[in-house]
């Protein structure tokens, strides 16, 4: 009977990383499922999303404010990570040219099997808040 438990704290963790497109730490999937899994420990949390991700079945976007992201989408996309807030965009939209791994392959003597791009700069809600913050000039 635990391993049936076990089974379906696992997949609530999983559930709760593919089910948000908030770029999720472990404590936010902790305070996400501990509700339905009373028992639950952040290590359980820890030692799950390391084994997705070793799995495959989820990815790590790296250390973001102190804090590992994690993302349920594996498809290859970009992203935009805010410098101020941490807030984590999907950029999909756009596509590198091929001619760009082409020619790093050949430059570096690289085999290019898949890559990262990672845009970092301010969101539009603390681009607001700045534009907010700052004073207004005269004769604007």
């Amino acid at each position: 009977m635990k391993r049936e438990n076990f089974s379906r704290k696992r997949q609530a963790i999983l559930q709760a990383v593919c089910g948000t497109d908030c770029h999720p730490t472990a404590e936010w999937v902790y305070q996400a499922v501990k509700p339905q899994y009373t028992d639950l420990s952040l290590g359980t949390v820890y030692r799950n999303l390391a084994k997705f991700k070793e799995e495959g079945l989820i990815a790590s976007l790296g250390v973001i404010n102190g804090q590992e992201r994690f993302d349920g989408d594996t498809h290859p996309h970009d992203h935009f990570v805010c410098s101020k807030c941490g807030a984590i965009l999907d950029v999909s939209q756009y596509e590198l040219p091929w001619e760009l791994f082409q020619s790093l392959s050949e430059r570096y003597s690289l085999r290019i099997d898949s890559h990262e791009l990672i845009f970092r700069g301010l969101c539009p809600a603390c681009l607001k808040e700045q534009d907010c913050l700052e004073p207004v000039q005269e004769g604007a």
